[in-house]
């Protein structure tokens, strides 16, 4: 069962600028691209940092106020301050940068934008080399799949290669991205399992279980779960 990976839906043609770009340079290539950020990347095309809007509206916002009113306390404010005066995107870029893999599951991707705070994350080559950009937007395209496609993953992939369940046995029907299952299956654990795996497929956004099943084995299932195997069972 494939899952969507950053290279399924990041953009490959990307703006970058060198640490030495101006700062009217990098407003001019945010602007015309309507891109809200920009990798900053050296001779070889490796990532350097990111140049936010966030970055340069500090001179927007603190250039503006009188020196006294401009001093702050604790770092966050330094650096604001320092940024303000900034000219070069080297003093304006925010690093190290953020970076993932083109491999990367989207699950991966969504985790490490939410834990780093950022809207945006360079994706990278094995030498450290800019070859795309992706965004929150565009970890949200795998919502987009359609639903046959979705369909025929869990039929093909869940259903008779993972589970080896037989044609008609289950029937799937899917309706914005809800899957539901229905139908009876040998046991409660492989039910179980058929929910979970249709839940990973790669743009569902919520199963429905109608499924049944004619032995309980939970508690079986939950022995095993703890390394306990039940006497004649092994």
């Amino acid at each position: 069962m494939r899952t969507w990976q950053v290279q399924d839906v990041m953009t490959t043609d990307v703006a970058a600028v060198r640490e030495g770009t101006a700062y009217r340079e990098i407003v001019d290539v945010l602007t015309g691209r309507h891109v809200t950020a920009v990798p900053v990347v050296d001779g070889a095309r490796r990532v350097l940092g990111v140049v936010s809007e966030a970055d340069l509206l500090h001179k927007v916002e603190l250039l503006g106020q009188p020196h006294e009113r401009r001093i702050f306390p604790g770092r966050r404010h330094r650096e604001a301050r320092i940024k303000a005066g900034a000219t070069l995107a080297a003093d304006l870029m925010t690093t190290p940068a953020a970076t993932v893999p083109a491999d990367l599951s989207l699950v991966e991707a969504a985790r490490i934008m939410d834990r780093r705070q950022v809207k945006r994350l360079p994706v990278t080559d094995d030498l450290g080399r800019l070859v795309g950009i992706v965004t929150r937007g565009d970890l949200l395209k795998v919502h987009l799949r359609p639903d046959a496609d979705i369909r025929r993953d869990v039929v093909d992939d869940v259903l008779r290669r993972v589970l080896g369940v037989g044609d008609g046995v289950v029937e799937v029907t899917v309706h914005g991205g809800v899957v539901t299952l229905t139908g009876q299956l040998d046991r409660w654990s492989t039910v179980h399992l058929a929910l979970r795996l249709t839940g990973q497929v790669s743009g569902v956004v919520e199963v429905v279980d109608a499924l049944g099943y004619a032995v309980d084995d939970a508690p079986f299932a939950a022995l095993r779960a703890g390394g306990v195997t039940p006497a004649g069972l092994a």
